[in-house]
């Protein structure tokens, strides 16, 4: 089992920036993707940023540009600057840890931390 802990939401206005971190722990991966994902009210929820333990990314197009996700391997921990925040970027985000060991994968969520953006 992979337990996932999440931190640095908050409550910040349009153009703000915040850093949102999350630790991994437990039965780890080698092969890994950590990644954020987000779900606003009434809506689905959606792919943020990921990042491989060999560091490739990828990120949505809405978030291109001023969101940037980056890890720490030493410390299992994922982190999301997101700069020149929109109120449209209001939503709970969750920390997601996806592992491969042969033929099966394995996913992890965390508890999810709220992010509202406004003046």
């Amino acid at each position: 089992q992979v337990q996932l802990v999440e931190s640095g939401g908050g409550l910040v206005q349009p153009g703000g920036s915040l850093r949102l971190s999350c630790a991994a722990s437990g039965s780890l991966f080698s092969i890994n993707t950590m990644g954020w994902y987000r779900q606003a009210p009434g809506k689905q929820r959606e792919l943020v940023a990921t990042i491989t333990n060999t560091r490739a990314t990828n990120y949505a197009d809405s978030v291109k540009g001023r969101f940037t996700i980056d890890r720490d391997n030493a410390k299992n921990t994922v982190y999301l600057q997101m700069n020149g925040l929109r109120p449209e970027d209001t939503a709970v985000y969750y920390c997601n840890y996806n592992g491969q060991r042969w033929t099966h994968t394995y996913d992890y969520w965390g508890q999810g931390t709220q992010v509202i953006v406004s003046s």
